[in-house]
């Protein structure tokens, strides 16, 4: 099923993210943890594609996998920097040969040193409008809640983010964020300004405290008073601190709902354990939602 077709239903969806594996020795325990997030039956997962296409091939296979032997709606992502058009074209033959039919179309992190000027893609609405063209495939892209970190303001990140839409974009999903005022806010913003898309909000379960904010010192992701709290009592603690990265994700689910944001991303991180944990919590919640 094409992804736009379930959000315009405008049910409450809960998805899972998972990343392919960076070498071979890898691939066996993590098809194994995908599969267990997909016995899960979410609405859909959604398979990174690794730094520069690194791990491309290992995407299109546990996507594959995801799809046609666990029976889960698959989004693949796709990114661009480093890609010629022709590895993005043959990229999509095989997608589609494998009866994927959702790309989450991104750009990437430029590498240090990297010289943009040998990218045939800049940006990400360039590469989607020739998948746009390629047909065939429901295209999402990403957003930027706190605004994208090359961005100089707001209204420049949005103004990217509607040549997105205009070449093709029929979803969007957002950047991991704390602070569930901070998307509102945010959707005010691109609704003001004609994006009226459907918008996945992405919520990243806290398991390793020092990970998360060493990568959010990076993005730029505010963390708010309430949730450096929760890190510096239980940031030491393995267990509690992924028990209580748990509560906090669970409770900015239940207020998006609660304020009519139906599209949730849980970036699960291969991790079958908190994604089943957060599922649970909200078992009748989602039910009782439809």
């Amino acid at each position: 099923m094409k992804l736009s077709e379930l959000m315009n239903k405008k049910i409450p969806t809960l998805s899972f993210e998972v990343f392919p594996p960076k070498t071979t020795s890898g691939y066996e325990s993590v098809e194994k943890a995908t599969e267990e997030i997909a016995k899960l039956q979410p609405d859909f997962m959604s398979v990174t594609y690794g730094a520069g296409g690194s791990t491309s091939d290992f995407t299109v296979s546990i996507a594959s996998n995801i799809q046609n032997n666990m029976g889960v709606n698959t989004l693949a992502h796709l990114t661009c920097v480093k890609a010629d058009k022709k590895t993005i074209f043959d990229t999509l033959d095989i997608l589609k040969k494998n009866n994927i039919e959702n790309i989450l179309a991104l750009r990437g992190d430029i590498p240090e040193g990297f010289d943009r000027v040998m990218m045939d893609y800049q940006y990400a609405s360039e590469m989607i409008k020739d998948i746009k063209a390629y047909g065939d495939f429901c295209i999402g892209g990403a957003c930027y809640p706190e605004g994208h970190v090359e961005s100089s303001n707001m209204e420049e990140d949005i103004a990217h983010l509607r040549l997105k839409v205009e070449a093709g974009c029929e979803f969007l999903t957002t950047q991991m964020f704390f602070d569930n005022n901070i998307l509102y806010n945010y959707l005010y913003k691109i609704r003001e300004r004609g994006i009226t898309v459907p918008i996945v909000a992405g919520i990243m379960p806290v398991t390793n405290a020092k990970q998360i904010v060493r990568s959010c010192k990076l993005s730029g992701t505010y963390l708010p008073q309430r949730f450096k709290a929760i890190v510096d009592r239980f940031g030491e603690n393995p267990n509690a601190m992924k028990e209580a990265g748990i509560a906090y994700a669970t409770d900015q689910i239940i207020d998006l709902l609660a304020n009519g944001v139906n599209n949730i991303h849980v970036y699960s991180m291969n991790k079958p354990e908190v994604a089943a944990a957060i599922q649970n919590n909200l078992k009748e919640i989602m039910s009782y939602q439809r």
